[in-house]
């Protein structure tokens, strides 16, 4: 039989400076009515407190007193934490920032493979991914901020096998991890049926349980043992120690629609309707300018934010079948979402476990990606986790751009208030932003040119008023839009001076005209004949 017990009861096993595991993916699968019973318990008696966290993807909902991790901000509460991004946690965002505690940054793809190797009893992780960025130990190690590297821990080693240079990632002590799935049945097997996203649930369960750790699941309600379908059981009732039903309302399918939609877990498919085209405007010039690197029957991710609109401009020009979007959560094909559903999408094709699916990334499956850029330097750095007072963490974001051999950054030339739209034509500056992003020297490296440089990998800077290529001699300036003035708008709106292309042209005019541009893919020609 399982184990069932409440939630203080849970709680109540959690012990001061205990070192635990949170499952969840962003705005997806955290166990809210565990996490708000540790963060009444704290409140109210002291205890547990002084928590060591790893958590892959911290959850919330972007709200200051939401869900997910947001009830775990409290002072004192937590003593360190390892994660991958805390976008969605804006208090604990500023924790990290003001140094309340230690933070350690990984690559999000790391963190299954390190649970797995766990379970296993296998050594520390070996790979490439995140050489010559904030992780490697020659620069700053993953750690996050000043108060990680006054710690003395150390999370990555740098190690060189066969001739080669490595990053060695390290176990992660978990001595419990609360979990969440969607149904347990009378024994504690446990089926992610309803899971928008399951993560990296299994994976940590597993390395909890096989290195002697406690495994505590929340779960919306029990079932007759013996009914649940087999492939639907992703945690054995082996693996499980306690079961803990949600509370009423506590166990929201995704923080943007609480009722379970079965769309986005693939029980249905549903008519998309077409997509609203983007008003023009500098970030549909950015996308449009984006959607013209595409290619033919590519594999496709796309980031946060800008990149997304991409997806949008193909929709219009009529060419979202020629490509396939992934994102890495696992979903392959059909339609990724936006807001707090992103990491989710309908009528896909295919769906893998995240684990699995940063195996495929780092093996190099995609074709290309597009990514959002916040910094970038004189050599192709670029900067997305740590900026102007700003700390979130990298997410996937190293997995996808260091194994990709076309990677398209996207963003506006500069940050802050500014007034730049599309006028007849061309692009008009009325106001520019007063933060500088091509800097002499990004405060953080999330993507290191040189590495790109010694991959061979190709690199492109897609802005509103310029796009740059990068070279073995640094950024080359390609293109500029019509309307600017390349001394006052692009040169001198940069902490340094790029290389300019002898052969320097203006941006597709089709870019900036309202009407849709006829956009052929790349490589569409020859896949006609």
């Amino acid at each position: 039989m399982a184990n069932v017990i409440t939630a203080q009861e849970a709680v109540s096993l959690i012990k001061d400076g205990t070192n635990i595991g949170i499952g969840g993916f962003a705005t997806f699968g955290a166990a809210d009515t565990l996490l708000r019973e540790i963060a009444r318990s704290y409140a109210e008696q002291g205890t547990p407190k002084g928590l060591h966290i790893v958590a892959p993807a911290c959850p919330g909902d972007h709200q200051e007193n939401g869900w997910g991790m947001s009830a775990m901000q409290a002072n004192g509460l937590i003593a360190s934490l390892v994660t991958s991004h805390v976008g969605q946690v804006p208090a604990l965002g500023r924790a990290v920032a003001d140094n309340l505690f230690p933070t350690f940054f990984l690559p999000l793809g790391v963190f299954g493979h390190i649970f797995r190797a766990m379970a296993g009893k296998k050594p520390p992780i070996l790979t490439h991914v995140g050489k010559y960025t904030f992780c490697d130990p020659r620069v700053d190690a993953c750690k996050a901020n000043q108060a990680a590297i006054d710690s003395g821990r150390e999370v990555v080693s740098l190690v060189e096998l066969e001739g080669q240079e490595y990053l060695c990632y390290r176990h992660l002590p978990m001595d419990i991890c609360i979990l969440r799935g969607s149904v347990a049945d009378e024994d504690g097997n446990i089926s992610m049926v309803n899971e928008a996203i399951p993560a990296e649930q299994m994976e940590m369960a597993a390395a909890v349980h096989n290195n002697g750790g406690t495994v505590i699941v929340q779960v919306e309600q029990i079932v007759a043992r013996h009914t649940l379908p087999p492939r639907s059981v992703w945690i054995n009732k082996k693996l499980v120690n306690y079961v803990v039903v949600a509370k009423p309302g506590e166990h929201p399918h995704t923080y943007e629609c609480p009722e379970f939609r079965p769309e986005i877990v693939g029980q249905c498919r549903v008519p998309t309707g077409a997509i609203a085209p983007m008003e023009l405007g500098v970030r549909k010039v950015v996308a449009r300018r984006g959607a013209m690197e595409l290619v033919s029957n590519a594999l496709v991710n796309l980031g946060l934010g800008i990149s997304d609109g991409v997806s949008i401009v193909a929709s219009e020009e009529g060419v979202s079948d020629e490509i396939t979007l992934t994102i890495e959560t696992g979903v392959f094909g059909g339609v990724p979402l936006g807001g707090l559903s992103t990491g989710v999408g309908v009528n896909s094709d295919a769906t893998y476990r995240t684990a699995d699916t940063f195996d495929l990334y780092d093996g190099g499956v995609l074709d290309m990606a597009f990514l959002s850029s916040a910094e970038i330097d004189p050599t192709g750095n670029v900067n997305v986790t740590k900026f102007g007072g700003h700390t979130a963490g990298p997410g996937g974001f190293i997995n996808i751009s260091q194994n990709v051999p076309k990677m398209c950054f996207m963003g506006i030339f500069t940050a802050g208030k500014q007034d730049v739209a599309v006028e007849n034509g061309k692009l008009v500056i009325r106001k520019d932003g007063e933060r500088i992003k091509f800097k002499q020297q990004v405060e953080q490296i999330s993507f290191s040119g040189r590495y790109a440089l010694e991959t061979g990998q190709e690199v492109l800077y897609i802005t509103e008023r310029a796009v740059f290529r990068l070279t073995p001699d640094g950024l080359l300036l390609t293109e500029i839009a019509p309307g600017v003035d390349l001394e006052k708008d692009i040169l001198g709106k940069m902490e340094f001076r790029p290389l300019i292309s002898p052969d320097l042209k203006t941006m597709d005019l089709r870019i900036f005209q309202p009407e849709k541009m006829g956009l052929i893919l790349k490589g569409a020609e020859h896949d006609a004949v």
